[in-house]
């Protein structure tokens, strides 16, 4: 099994910046492919950004992209959302989730094995 706690949430003003952490315990040799992704009140869960286990590769959604920044340090287990330039719609419960394998599906939440319990972002305009 692989637990998942994520940390950085809070409320910031429109523009500011978060950094999102996710720390991973456990079978930590499932964590190779780390995402995340948001869920807003009454939406679907959408990806937010995705990164390989060497960070050789990353992917953001269209959305986000040129303003949030995926990174892992894997000697702490942890990945990294740094967002910066936040609008209001970027509020939304964020969690981290990891599987094993990169593939096409990894925009596709049910794809990942593990999940954290997310962290609350809220910014005000």
């Amino acid at each position: 099994q692989v637990q998942l706690v994520e940390s950085g949430g809070g409320l910031v003003q429109a523009g500011g910046s978060l950094r999102l952490s996710c720390a991973a315990s456990g079978r930590t040799f499932g964590t190779n492919i780390m995402g995340w992704f948001r869920q807003a009140p009454g939406k679907e869960r959408e990806f937010v950004a995705v990164i390989t286990w060497s960070g050789a590769r990353t992917y953001y959604a269209d959305s986000v992209k040129g303003r949030f920044t995926i990174s892992r340090d894997n000697a702490k287990n942890t990945v990294y959302l740094q967002m910066n330039s936040l609008k209001p719609e970027d509020s939304a419960d964020y969690y981290c989730a990891a599987k094993m394998a990169f593939d096409g599906d990894y925009r596709i939440y049910n794809t990942y094995n593990y999940w954290g319990q997310g962290t609350q972002v809220t910014v005000s305009s």
